[in-house]
């Protein structure tokens, strides 16, 4: 028969070893990781978000009231940013590596709020502004629009940022993909008629960057894939995406160097893509099914990721009384 204090020995262990295993699997299952974060807000409308990791919080933008948010897990909302240039934020993207410490996004001016936009900016506004990740003080604005003065829309929508700081920004309106560089310097990056939507409707949309050395950007009103080699912009492919529906496509995320996940509004889907061949083409692997909430994109936290549930759909009727409640939903294939 063993001592009692072998006894005790071995309940320690097996407590510790069974400790273990359990704080292992919490970790491999993110099981502190909520299913879904809803926060309320009176016709917020956002329509991008990212997760900080280092400040645990979500960062969501407003179609409505132009300010940026940060919503916390219990559904805590409190602004995280805001100035009088901010006439509607779209896009969002935290680029924290090689010590940037920013947030870059995306502002337009659909001619939601009120309370910012004119006759000089409404359907013309395509431009970034980029905050201290921390603080939250606004570090600099970049009028993308100036480059192109002439044209009958701008619309910036979503951000890209490639590892040496470059920031790629698609525009909704124009044809055009923009380029920001790490100093600050705007230029046209991409722009052929090509990639031009119908008047009233949106074009180039999403956009990641792929370590590859491209770019993948969603066109919403053809649901397309377009990949864009970074050397060579004008020589732009689009991902051959047979027997797939992507209408309305809109956010994209990269989960792996093979894996995209792509957000489709009007749908209600965000499905998940895998590439064998370079992103040359595409095929399912998943889907998730969101309801008509109107999904915009998507923030990743912990491997996992998180689907904006916008509610645009209620905006652009008018809906009255306004969506309060706008939730963050982790996705599940």
């Amino acid at each position: 028969m063993p001592s009692t204090s072998s006894l005790l020995l071995r309940l320690s262990l097996g407590g510790t070893l069974l400790l273990t295993a359990a704080a292992c699997d919490k970790d491999n299952n993110e099981s502190d990781d909520p299913a879904q974060v809803n926060f309320t807000q009176a016709g917020l409308y956002p329509e991008g978000t990212q997760y900080d990791d280092d400040n645990d919080r979500f960062l969501v933008s407003s179609q409505t009231a132009g300010r940026i948010g940060q919503v916390k897990d219990d559904g805590t909302y409190s602004q995280f940013a805001d100035d009088a240039q901010l006439v509607s934020t779209i896009g969002l993207k935290l680029d924290q590596a090689g010590g940037r410490n920013r947030l870059l996004a995306a502002v337009s001016d659909p001619g939601y709020n009120t309370s910012r936009t004119s006759t000089t900016t409404q359907r013309k506004l395509a431009a970034v502004a980029i905050f201290n990740a921390t603080s939250g003080a606004k570090t600099g604005y970049v009028d993308l629009g100036a480059l192109r003065p002439n044209a009958s829309a701008h619309f910036a929508n979503d951000i890209a940022v490639d590892d040496a700081g470059n920031a790629y920004v698609t525009d909704s309106f124009a044809p055009i993909i923009y380029k920001i560089d790490a100093q600050g310097g705007a230029t046209v990056f991409l722009e052929n008629s090509a990639l031009a939507a119908a008047a009233g409707s949106f074009g180039l949309n999403g956009i990641v960057y792929h370590p590859g050395g491209y770019l993948l950007v969603a066109k919403s009103d053809e649901g397309a894939l377009i990949k864009v080699p970074l050397a060579n912009p004008s020589g732009f492919t689009k991902v051959t995406t047979s027997g797939l529906t992507l209408t309305g496509d809109d956010g994209l995320q990269l989960t792996d160097n093979n894996t995209l996940l792509v957000v489709c509004n009007a749908q209600g889907q965000v499905y998940r893509l895998r590439s064998t061949d370079n992103f040359g083409s595409v095929s399912q692997t998943g889907s998730f099914a969101t309801g008509a909430v109107y999904p915009t994109t998507l923030a990743r936290r912990d491997g996992q990721s998180y689907v904006l549930y916008s509610y645009l759909n209620a905006l652009q009727r008018m809906q009255s009384p306004a969506v309060s409640q706008f939730s963050l939903v982790r996705v599940a294939f």
